[in-house]
């Protein structure tokens, strides 16, 4: 196999901030310097994939507007690393303080909203829905939805046919596992996600810097190891659009790397760990 980071294709300092360029104007991803190597890695695989000698012409097919290839771009800028109930503190949180009473929220027939922003392949969408189902196997009869959104086509796409290789299927228990999967199928090489679970989540693409075609407040956001893409400014914005779109005391559950410097600003206040809660107003 050739290695692609030691390929004739040349990626120049010029070509670098170039494609910096694009990410960051594109969809708020800071490339610094240290990436060069694996950028030149995985776009080079794009390049010798179209038969392209240079960045540079590459460069131009995606600034052209090529949706297709910018599909390809932002999948091999971003890297897609999950699994089921990953971080589990913050799902143990959930089922134990959160969830319950949101459902019964919904139980009484009021709105409850929770979004996975950023699902990447789909692992933490499904592992709420289990929890949700956990809870109250008859949640699916009432109004809670899970939105789960992310900036990748092509892992949305694997997301919304929930099917994973035995290999993907690794979980902290057993029984966290029997939630999503029926038993005795670890022969199988695909197995897929209950219906019951598929029933309660929403697949959307979205790009987290561009408008939001939202409607409605969430009682819950889920946004784990995404803001590392994104310089400071970019993710404090992104904190007081994430505090705005919350009900009042709605919880913001951020990656176990990420730090919000300065919550109150967005309007937010430390309820454990990278766990945020609205501030009501006064």
């Amino acid at each position: 196999m050739i290695d692609l980071s030691k390929s004739s294709i040349d990626l120049s300092e010029t070509d670098f901030q170039r494609i910096a360029k694009i990410a960051k104007q594109g969809w708020g991803l800071n490339l610094d310097s240290a990436k060069k190597p694996l950028i030149k890695s995985r776009l080079g695989k794009r390049l010798t994939k179209l038969k392209l000698a240079k960045f540079d012409t590459y460069c131009k097919i995606v600034e052209a507007g090529d949706e297709e290839e910018r599909q390809h771009f932002v999948s091999a800028l971003t890297t897609n690393v999950t699994h089921f109930y990953r971080e589990k503190h913050h799902f143990d949180h959930l089922e134990t303080y959160i969830l319950p009473n949101l459902i019964e929220k919904a139980r009484n027939g009021m709105r409850v909203r929770i979004w996975s922003a950023g699902c990447s392949s789909g692992q933490e969408p499904y592992s709420l829905a289990g929890l949700l189902l956990k809870i109250d196997n008859k949640v699916s009869g009432f109004n809670l939805k899970i939105l789960a959104t992310d900036i990748d086509p092509v892992v949305l796409k694997k997301a919304k046919l929930g099917r994973y290789s035995t290999n993907e299927c690794s979980f902290p228990t057993t029984e966290l596992e029997n939630r999503l999967f029926a038993k005795n199928v670890h022969a199988e090489e695909q197995r897929e996600i209950r219906e019951e679970l598929r029933t309660l989540i929403t697949f959307r693409h979205l790009n987290l810097i561009q408008p939001w075609p939202i409607s409605g407040s969430f009682d819950v956001i889920m946004c784990r190891n995404v803001a590392i893409y994104f310089d400071k400014p970019t993710q404090n914005k992104l904190w007081r659009r994430f505090s705005d779109a919350l009900v009042p005391e709605g919880r913001l559950y951020i990656g176990h790397s990420e730090r919000i410097s300065d919550p109150q600003q967005a309007d937010l206040i430390s309820s454990g760990v990278t766990t945020y809660n609205r501030i009501c107003a006064k």
